[in-house]
This record gives structure tokens, C-alpha cells and sequence, in this order.
């Protein structure tokens, strides 16, 4: 009896696959995500903005981790740079009526320019004076969102033309995990080219990687655009889903907890914050719900748990992951993850 399949059907599925930087098992956990609104109780609306946020925070953590996890730079002003792109893209559509769907792009060029600066602003810099660079330049950000009161409306909040015009959550969290599978695409695609191997270089060794004929100076500048124009994108994406915007969205606490998604997942991985954020940001959102007259609990957690990864699992969730490999079920598991000997 065969399954019917053969096994150039069955090559020609891992190519395709492969292709889209897929396992069998991130393919399965995709469709899970997709089939997921319609599976009670997360069709409620409630629920469905959760995960929509929570897909925010995923496709956030994997370019986060495009810089933290491969030139070993933690840009502590991430989410103000996301920021810039949301308050780019809301500017466009209430001042000049441009539409959603291309101002989203105009803020990912936004955040993309400002990203190359910063490369170029840290380049002599290097490790916690590098991060320290980046958070200044969030810092500043966030304070001219506050202070330029006349365009932005600093803390009264800015009034955003959503998307469409449907009210539904439903529309958005489909549009924010499309945009979620190509961020992984273009990451991930990145780190199999050359640039990627210079990336890994850099964030390793940079001595070693200028001696072996590296340019530190093109790749670290070129890691910088390509993280904060996505994050300039999912900005975009941010403010006309929410509809209206607080420079509260540039802050530090803000980018703590993409960083925590990037860290608990594991880091230098890309995959592994995606994964771990959906069920580590619900059970962070029914915490905070329970705990509603504890405002910061949250943060307290995120602390904690960091430590206990970085002493505990320094490879984050995806180290245990991989532990699967060695298990008396390895053969299966090695196929649903894709895994190849010579890899």
C-alpha cells in the first residue's frame, strides 16, 4: 500500500517549499495560523486584534533579529524607527489624502533612509555603544513626536484613515500575516546570499571578517536599511490599522518586548520570535488583563524570563527545537523541519 506520492512529487513539494524558505512543519504551522479565526474562540473580535497585534510584534521580532541575531547590534530604537514609518505613512494619507496602500511603501522608504543614517552614525561604533547610539536616535524621535504637537498632535493622538473600510479585525490579520510571511521571506532569503554569510561574519568576529576580505562598513550599513525599512513597513501597516497614533508607540518598553520575542524565540534564527509570539504574547495578554492594577507586570516578566533564557537556554526556544533531531524519532522530525545532513 503507498501513499501516493512519489517521490518526485514529493521532491519537486521540497523544492517548492525550500523556494519559500518553508519546512514541511513552518508550512503546517502557517496554515494553522490562517485556519486559526475560524476555530472559536479566536474568531471573536477581541481575539482577532490580539493576534493581529501579535503578528505585528512576530514580523517586528524577525527584523529585529536581522540585526541583533546576525551583525550583533541591538537597536534599542526600533520601534521608534517603526514609529517614523507610521507617522510617515498617517502624515501622507490626513495631509495630502494619498492612500494606505502606498503610504505604507512611503514609510518604509522613510524608516529605510533613516536606517542607512544610523548604519553610517555606528559604523566606528561597535556592541552596547552601538545600541546606545541606536536608542538616542529613538529617543530623539520619539521627543520630536511629542513636541511637534502642530503636525503630529503629540500626545492627544493623531486620527488615521484606516485600510478599508470594513471595521472587522478579520481583513487585517490576513493582510498583517501576509506581510509577516514576506518579511520571513526577505530575511531569510537574505542570510542564504553572500550578504548573509557577512552578516554572520561581522556579528561573530569583525576583525577576523575584515582580514578574510569582508567590508564591514557595506554590510552593517546594508543590515540597518533592509531591518528598519521593514519596520518602517509594519508601521505603515500599524497605523491605519489602529487608526490613530501616540508617540507612545516609539517607546523604549516598546522595543523591549519585540526584543524579548526575538531573544525567548532564539536568537539569529529568524523563524524562532515568529514562532514563540503568538503563544508567548497571549499568555502575556491574559496576564496583564488579570493583572490590570499592576500596570508593568509585564515588563517584571519579560525581565525575568530573559534571564532564565540567557542562563538556562541560550538558544531560546529553537535550541529545543533542534534537540528534537537526536530524539528516537529523529528521521521524522528531520523531515517536517527540512533538515539536511550536509547543511
Amino acid at each position: 500500500m503507498t501513499s501516493g506520492v512519489s517521490k518526485e512529487e514529493m521532491g519537486f513539494l521540497s523544492r517548492i517549499l525550500d523556494r519559500l524558505c518553508l519546512t514541511p512543519l513552518g508550512a503546517l504551522l502557517l496554515i494553522i495560523l490562517a485556519l486559526l479565526p475560524l476555530i472559536p474562540p479566536f474568531g471573536e473580535e477581541y481575539m482577532l486584534r490580539w493576534l493581529t497585534l501579535i503578528a505585528v510584534t512576530a514580523a517586528s521580532a524577525i527584523a529585529f533579529d536581522l540585526t541583533a541575531g546576525f551583525v550583533n547590534i541591538v537597536n534599542f530604537g526600533f520601534n521608534a524607527i517603526l514609529g517614523l514609518g507610521s507617522y510617515t505613512s498617517a502624515l501622507l494619507a490626513v495631509k495630502l489624502g494619498l492612500t494606505p496602500w502606498v503610504g505604507i511603501f512611503a514609510g518604509a522608504l522613510a524608516a529605510g533612509i533613516l536606517g542607512f543614517l544610523t548604519g553610517v552614525l555606528t559604523l566606528r561604533l561597535r556592541g552596547i555603544f552601538a545600541a546606545v547610539m541606536a536608542w538616542f536616535i529613538g529617543l530623539a524621535l520619539m521627543g520630536l513626536a511629542i513636541k511637534m504637537v502642530w503636525l503630529t498632535r503629540g500626545p492627544l493622538g493623531l486620527r488615521v484613515p484606516r485600510m478599508i473600510e470594513n471595521e472587522a479585525n478579520q481583513p487585517y490579520y490576513y493582510i498583517m500575516l501576509i506581510m509577516l510571511f514576506i518579511t520571513y521571506v526577505i530575511c531569510r532569503w537574505t542570510t542564504r546570499t553572500k550578504m548573509g554569510l557577512a552578516f554572520k561574519a561581522i556579528g561573530q568576529n569583525m576583525e577576523a571578517a575584515r582580514t578574510s576580505g569582508v567590508n564591514p562598513t557595506f554590510y552593517r550599513v546594508a543590515n540597518f536599511t533592509l531591518s528598519c525599512t521593514i519596520a518602517g513597513w509594519i508601521g505603515g501597516f500599524y497605523a491605519h490599522y489602529m487608526g490613530i497614533l501616540t508617540p507612545e508607540l516609539m517607546h523604549t518598553s516598546k522595543t523591549v518586548e519585540v526584543l524579548a520575542v526575538a531573544y525567548i524565540g532564539g536568537r539569529g534564527t529568524l523563524w524562532g520570535g515568529a514562532f514563540i509570539a503568538f503563544p508567548f504574547l497571549v499568555a502575556m495578554e491574559l496576564i496583564r488583563s488579570a493583572a490590570s492594577n499592576m500596570p508593568g507586570i509585564n515588563l517584571v516578566i519579560y525581565g525575568l524570563i530573559l534571564i532564565l533564557v540567557m542562563i538556562y537556554l541560550p538558544g531560546g526556544a529553537a535550541s529545543l527545537y533542534y534537540r528534537f533531531l537526536y530524539k528516537p524519532w529523529g528521521k521524522f522530525w528531520k523531515f517536517m523541519i527540512g533538515y539536511k545532513e550536509n547543511q
